[in-house]
């Protein structure tokens, strides 16, 4: 019987291991997986390469890790909010690396990793700093980047409802990178708030199937 629901976060997080490459969903605080993250700090996994939209909030869930050390690297959209003064504090130090890119582009690098294409051309960033060291193409007259797909070892992502298959159903916008980061990775663990029986979740309303998520813990 398929039955990925596990009991405990701390087992849910068991086995990440050091400096791997790990995708952190949500749109700020929206969706954010931080009983997980919370989780990977106890858990004692350091250095880290941390891809997610923002770079943390006050002092819990991905702000927590960073602040324990244990972030080598994070790959971002948008690093600088009033709530991120963990990471600036970090980044400033040069105790942290980071990577910007696009949100668009970081959404389309994932995605990219879960269809299977290895690259691709965006016209966002052209001329910018963000395009240093990359390729540019001009094709029918307007100049792309390429952007290398973005593949990582665990998917940490918040959803709303879960059945013991693993498909996964967001609420509204805490929906946000979780879908696509589902697929990126090689691992996905999934927090959710409510566990139901098999076909409870409408097939229509599955937005991450099972076959992505291999595990499920309630929080």
């Amino acid at each position: 019987m398929i039955n990925k629901i596990v009991p405990s976060l701390a087992e849910a997080v068991a086995g990440i291991a050091d400096g791997a490459t790990v995708l952190v969903g949500g749109f700020g605080h929206v969706g954010a997986p931080n009983e997980l993250v919370e989780a990977l700090c106890d858990q004692g996994a350091r250095d880290l390469t941390v891809v997610s939209n923002n770079a943390g909030g006050g002092e819990i869930g991905l702000a927590k890790l960073l602040k324990l050390g244990r972030v080598r690297k994070i790959i971002c959209s948008h690093p600088r909010s009033a709530e991120a003064f963990v990471f600036k504090a970090l980044f400033e130090a040069g105790k942290i690396e980071l990577e910007l890119n696009p949100q668009g582009t970081l959404a389309e690098r994932m995605r990219a990793a879960g269809a299977g294409i290895p690259a691709f051309f965006t016209p966002t960033a052209v001329g910018t700093r963000l395009a240093e060291g990359k390729e540019v193409r001009s094709i029918n007259g307007r100049d792309y980047v390429l952007e290398t797909a973005l593949h990582a070892d665990v998917a940490l992502v918040g959803a709303y409802t879960a059945d013991r298959w693993g498909n996964l159903a967001y609420r509204r916008a805490g929906r946000n990178f979780g879908p696509v980061m589902a697929t990126a990775a090689k691992l996905t663990i999934a927090q959710v708030f409510e566990i139901v029986e098999l076909g409870g979740i409408d097939p229509d309303h599955v937005h991450t199937p099972g076959v992505y998520v291999q595990r499920v813990v309630k929080v």
